[in-house]
């Protein structure tokens, strides 16, 4: 009786405390109104151009990302597959008959070659390049579409080095073309109430957050099939530090306003030593596969601390070889409340901050601050799928912004500074963990907006 009474004097006080916040903030999501902008002449932020009727689409890579983008953006109203290209043959073939010619679709023009991806920059009749290759080519594909009059969606991470980040900001700036990363884990649904409700003020000032990619890929990395001629493996070769940070980092970043109205100032990174890729390789392949016996760079577990302008800190995890359960953590912690998704959902809010709410108090209070725009979308976002529906919100805001000429969610400064966490981190562990200073990819511009906000028509 008494747990009962308790649990429903918190119900009341925090309605009460949320609806005074509900009444200083709308939110997340934001009617645009152009007429309020600043002048658009040597940047790109809340970035617009002229609507598009329909989107045309050339796609640029088939692989597990490629495969999974023809699922969802020929359902999507306003949307038209140019091109599809990938530099083995069967996957664009293949592609072409199980997304289109079963679904009584156009079937867009195949290409083959190495260097198609830069024929299909260069035609005429489309208006987004959507790049889905391994990591290598994500920015010198995204700078040749820019150049050639296209918009550009990049999957994750958008660039390797602070030279690529450098390249895509300056080519957007220049070209005023848009060029947003991939960034699903932006839309699911938890984070995304999340998002809302740190907007709306539930948590207080935020304090500190945490992000990571904690996910066992030791069984694909080593696959002769999954990942095009191990590329993702070799980089595991060669290279130390975080080198995947933008899906629990990019929620965060949006979170707290990052470029606009604070900034990352400066990261430290450290990594524990080699075991795992060792021990999988000499335990499970044989002399025949190539890998046994081969030495690995990357650490199991990198640690990267990130200290913003505004006093706010950011902790990263990255660990792909260890056997754990997956993880991104996702945590949130203000001065009024906490919130996090891994490895145990939990949410506490003042006066009550020592146990989380129950599991049941936890889903109804996601579900009342999900946005409006993402509720009008869930059922069809859950039935196509992809990642549970957060990709299809992903493509489906991006077609959404670019038909009503509204500034996308993601900016080429998130690409960047995402992005940037790759090369910086590898630098402060070669610095034997020493701090170093993150670019300020907006030149001085990162406070002109006060906070992140997605626009509705």
């Amino acid at each position: 009786m008494q747990t009962r009474l308790t649990s429903s004097l918190f119900s009341l006080t925090f309605f009460l405390f949320a609806l005074t916040l509900v009444a200083q903030d709308n939110g997340l999501f934001q009617p645009w109104n152009s007429k309020a902008t600043f002048s658009q002449t040597n940047h790109v932020l809340e970035h617009y151009v002229t609507p598009l009727d329909s989107v045309r689409i050339g796609i640029i890579g088939l692989g597990n990302r490629g495969q999974m983008a023809l699922e969802r953006l020929p359902k999507i109203v306003g949307v038209q597959i140019k091109a599809i290209s990938d530099i083995d043959s069967s996957k664009v073939n293949q592609s072409a008959e199980r997304y289109f010619l079963n679904d009584n679709i156009t079937v867009p023009d195949l290409y083959y070659s190495p260097s198609d991806w830069k024929s299909i920059c260069e035609r005429d009749d489309i208006d987004l390049i959507y790049v889905c290759t391994h990591w290598e080519l994500h920015t010198p594909i995204a700078v040749y579409a820019m150049n050639h009059g296209k918009h550009v969606a990049v999957e994750v991470p958008a660039a390797l080095t602070i030279k690529e980040c450098w390249e895509l900001v300056k080519t957007a700036e220049k070209t005023k073309k848009h060029c947003i990363q991939l960034e699903n884990c932006m839309y699911d649904f938890f984070e995304i109430s999340v998002h809302n409700m740190a907007k709306k003020g539930l948590f207080g000032e935020l304090v500190h957050t945490e992000g990571a990619y904690i996910h066992d890929l030791r069984t694909l990395n080593f696959s002769d099939t999954y990942y095009w001629n191990h590329w993702r493996l070799k980089r595991l070769q060669k290279t130390d530090g975080n080198t995947y940070p933008t899906h629990g980092l990019g929620p965060l970043a949006h979170i707290l306003n990052i470029h606009r109205g604070d900034k990352m100032e400066r990261l430290v990174s450290m990594s524990s030593d080699q075991f795992g890729l060792t021990q999988y390789a000499n335990s499970n392949l044989t002399n025949e596969s190539g890998w046994k016996g081969n030495q690995f760079q990357k650490g199991d577990m990198n640690i990267t601390l990130i200290k913003t302008n505004r006093g706010k800190t950011i902790m990263l995890q990255h660990d792909v070889t260890s056997p754990r359960p997956y993880s991104r953590l996702f945590t949130v912690s203000g001065t009024n409340g906490f919130v996090q998704k891994y490895p145990v959902k939990g949410m506490a809010f003042e006066p009550n901050t020592h146990r989380s709410i129950d599991i049941e108090q936890l889903s109804d209070t996601l579900l009342k601050y999900e946005p409006k725009p993402i509720k009008d979308i869930k059922d069809r976002a859950k039935e196509i799928g992809g990642h549970g529906g957060m990709d299809y919100i992903m493509d489906y805001r991006l077609i959404y912004c670019l038909r009503n000429g509204l500034p996308l969610d993601q900016d080429v400064y998130d690409a960047a500074e995402w992005s940037a966490v790759i090369a910086l981190s590898k630098k402060s562990i070669k610095k034997n963990s020493k701090g170093v200073k993150f670019p300020d990819f907006t030149r001085g511009k990162w406070d002109n907006l006060k906070k992140v906000s997605y626009y509705v028509d």
